[in-house]
């Protein structure tokens, strides 16, 4: 199995897996402190439209990225324009694998802040201590186990996404080809020996992220 054949989709799927991890992560910690310590009007919304791909089927996800993102909208245009154009590249299967496994950080790292005690929070208030401060000296430390649960779901997450993935970066071997939809191309062509070796790895990878998550949030429950 040649490099270009074989393991450059493993290659790109990871690569795309952890830029979309470091997205997710960006973002969601932020977020799941927001929507754990603050209180606004439309929180419930916000949070259940941060938490829709987790349903949405991957298909109407990628539909939505398209009409964001495509040539046709507005920022689309605007990006291309630019020179970085995420339709049909491999930066567009990145944007595609973070939005399908963001739910599952924010969920995660949510319920983590949700636990720190907020006594602890008000002590360093009392004290003279910023949010800013507290947030990173305090709620951050107490809560790391959560998010690096969190971290390895959502990876996991992005390194099998075929859906979304599909519809935004298309299926262009040797560049927007992951490993999920190399798997597939193996499938259809009966090429069933090398499609059984690149499901036996994705699901090794898969299974060892899982374990890690399952480490960290068993010991979150204690």
């Amino acid at each position: 199995m040649t490099l270009g054949s074989g393991w450059f989709p493993l290659w790109l799927s990871l690569r795309v897996a952890g830029a979309a991890t470091l997205l997710v992560l960006m973002a969601g910690i932020p977020l799941a402190w927001m929507l754990a310590r603050r209180n606004f009007p439309g929180k419930e919304l916000l949070g259940a439209m941060a938490s829709l791909p987790l349903v949405l089927p991957p298909t109407v996800l990628g539909y939505y990225l398209l009409v964001l993102l495509g040539n046709q909208s507005p920022l689309g245009r605007w990006l291309n324009e630019q020179g970085f154009p995420l339709v049909f590249t491999w930066r567009g299967a990145v944007i595609a694998a973070a939005a399908a496994s963001f739910p599952l950080l924010l969920e995660t790292t949510r319920a983590g802040f949700e636990s720190v005690d907020v006594r602890l929070e008000n002590v360093a208030r009392t004290l003279g201590r910023s949010d800013f401060y507290i947030f990173w000296r305090v709620t951050l430390p107490l809560a790391w186990r959560s998010i690096l649960a969190g971290t390895a779901l959502s990876f996991a997450r992005a390194l099998g996404d075929f859906g979304a993935t599909l519809m935004v970066a298309g299926n262009i071997p040797g560049r927007t080809q992951t490993m999920s939809i190399y798997i597939y191309d193996l499938v259809q062509a009966n090429r069933q020996a090398e499609a059984n070796r690149m499901v036996l790895v994705i699901t090794l990878a898969a299974v060892v992220l899982l374990l890690i998550s399952r480490q960290f949030s068993r010991r979150i429950l204690r």
